[in-house]
């Protein structure tokens, strides 16, 4: 793993109308790292993520992310959260959906780029879901819908990847790809999920972070006991 730290977390009290959904969290990740962030239902795990995306300020702490702020950094950031609504009326394709991960790089008023169709094209194949360009979004399966928003997410070039149980509700087949896929990814970018399978995710991962409120654990050694 190389040791340059891409996102440092010190003492980072964060929640909601004066409550702590997270207290005291030091954590430190190390580029190229991919971790499994686990714990209880309402131990604050999303609201780590969006402290980290610059979507919640902490109430106390401080971080940095790729040495700035996360509100600096944002668009380095690639995010897929648990549950993404959509209209299933609305007449949209896989490519356009991939597509629109290459906002954030693009000025107002002008069309997308060779570079941005580029990064797009490249999000789906290493997705592969290159067969599904032209397919309309609502008719793809639950799995299929989640690596295309990972692969919108990968279309911004992120440095980091977050992801909010991206196999959640789907089959153990898709759910082995899904990681297989993210296993290849972690190889050029730092990747952060939180899941409730701790069997799966012990498979691939490389730390775990045990979080219920607070940091109980980050290692590189599987500890179930913190969440007995």
């Amino acid at each position: 793993m190389d040791s340059t730290e891409v996102i440092s977390l010190e003492k980072i009290w964060a929640g909601y109308n004066g409550d702590h959904a997270i207290e005291a969290i030091d954590l430190s990740i190390h580029e190229r790292d991919f971790v499994g962030i686990i714990g209880p239902n309402g131990a604050g795990k999303s609201t780590l993520f969006k402290v980290m995306l610059g979507l919640l300020d902490p109430q106390e702490g401080s971080i940095s992310v790729l040495g700035k702020s996360p509100r600096e950094i944002r668009d380095e950031i690639g995010y897929v959260p648990q549950h993404v609504q959509f209209d299933h009326d609305f007449p949209i394709n896989v490519y356009e959906v991939v597509m629109m991960g290459r906002l954030s790089k693009k000025h107002i008023f002008r069309g997308y780029s060779t570079e941005d169709k580029k990064c797009a094209y490249n999000a789906l194949e290493q997705l592969e879901l290159t067969e599904f360009k032209g397919e309309p979004l609502a008719e793809l399966s639950i799995g299929e819908r989640r690596r295309v928003y990972i692969a919108r997410a990968l279309a911004s070039e992120p440095k980091i990847l977050l992801l909010d149980e991206p196999t959640d509700s789907i089959d153990s087949r898709m759910n082995t790809k899904i990681f297989e896929i993210l296993k290849h990814l972690n190889s050029e970018i730092t990747i952060l999920l939180i899941s409730h399978d701790l069997g799966v995710i012990s498979s691939y991962v490389k730390t775990i972070a045990c979080i219920n409120k607070r940091l109980h654990s980050h290692s590189a050694q599987v500890q179930t006991e913190v969440l007995e």
